[in-house]
């Protein structure tokens, strides 16, 4: 038996996002019940050269939801970035995960082998539509989920292994 592309990536990144909005939560109660403003922690960075806490969120958001809409051979949608709050992170987040549910397994099978044409700071880079999921969207994911866990844990959230896993 094969997995598809659609259940190597929708519910993944649902499922990852999930849990990222758990961590997120209990940052969230983290700053209100230790009276800490809670911008302190949404610009808290693990070095002064890493993104803060809100960047981790909006770049793993937008691997995922770029990830749904060019294996489904869409456009991804735009975001503006502009979250300050947990409160907008959560909605960033709530949104996101409701772009991956609507894409089809009929949208997504068969993308291993699309070309996925994408822009980055260093200029564009072509894959294998299998390629850009498992070498590229999931590292990149996982990588700034695990960034903002380990923010939140630095500063003193009660966070475990099975926060970042799920249940």
């Amino acid at each position: 038996m094969s997995i598809s592309m659609y259940q190597t990536s929708v519910p993944v990144l649902v499922r990852a996002l999930n849990n990222l909005a758990a961590i997120l939560a209990k940052g969230a109660a983290h700053a209100a019940e230790r009276n800490i403003a809670p911008e302190v922690l949404l610009h808290t960075r693990i070095t002064p050269d890493m993104f803060p806490l809100i960047r981790q969120v909006q770049i793993a958001t937008d691997m995922a939801k770029g990830a749904g809409a060019r294996l489904a051979g869409v456009e991804p949608p735009k975001m503006e970035d502009n979250e300050t709050t947990f409160d907008e992170l959560q909605a960033r987040i709530a949104t996101v995960i409701a772009q991956l549910q609507a894409y089809t397994p009929a949208q997504i099978d068969g993308s291993e082998d699309r070309t996925i044409l994408l822009k980055t700071r260093g200029g564009e880079q072509s894959f294998r539509g299998q390629d850009y999921l498992l070498g590229f969207v999931l590292p990149n994911v996982y990588f700034h989920i695990t960034t903002a866990y380990a923010i939140l844990r630095g500063v003193g959230v009660v966070l475990g292994k099975t926060d970042f896993i799920g249940k």
